[in-house]
């Protein structure tokens, strides 16, 4: 399987658009992009030690359901993982570092949002 998101895996069948009058014409056969290919989707996986999801590389895939079960093969091999995020690329918006200061700048004014006055007792883990 390909995870790079250069080409298609080479043995994967070729489907054409809707409406383009060739094989696959809507007939139901999962969506591919303009170039023929299956959507890129973003992998993020949490840990058995981890708090968090950690993104962890990408895939391409025909829906969400064969995204989950090729990101289980491929990235929880070893039983490293307890749960699993996929998200189409095309579905994930983003800020630009180039809007970083006045994209941020509303949290600065707001000291209540930083506990650096709180005293923090050391039995209370990850905080």
């Amino acid at each position: 399987m390909n995870t790079t998101g250069d080409t298609p895996d080479a043995g994967a069948a070729r489907a054409t658009t809707p409406g383009d009058g060739g094989a696959g014409a809507d007939t139901g056969a999962p969506a591919r992009d303009r170039r023929g290919e299956w959507p890129l989707y973003e992998v993020f996986l949490r840990g058995r030690r981890g708090l968090n999801h950690v993104h962890v590389g990408s895939l391409r895939a025909a829906d969400d359901t064969m995204a989950l079960r090729h990101a289980r093969d491929l990235y929880t091999r070893r039983n490293e993982g307890v749960s699993i995020w996929v998200v189409r690329s095309d579905a994930i918006a983003a800020s630009s570092p180039d809007e970083r200061d006045p994209f941020f700048a509303p949290s600065a004014d707001k000291v209540y949002r930083h506990p650096t006055f709180y005293a923090i007792p050391d039995d209370v883990p990850h905080l």
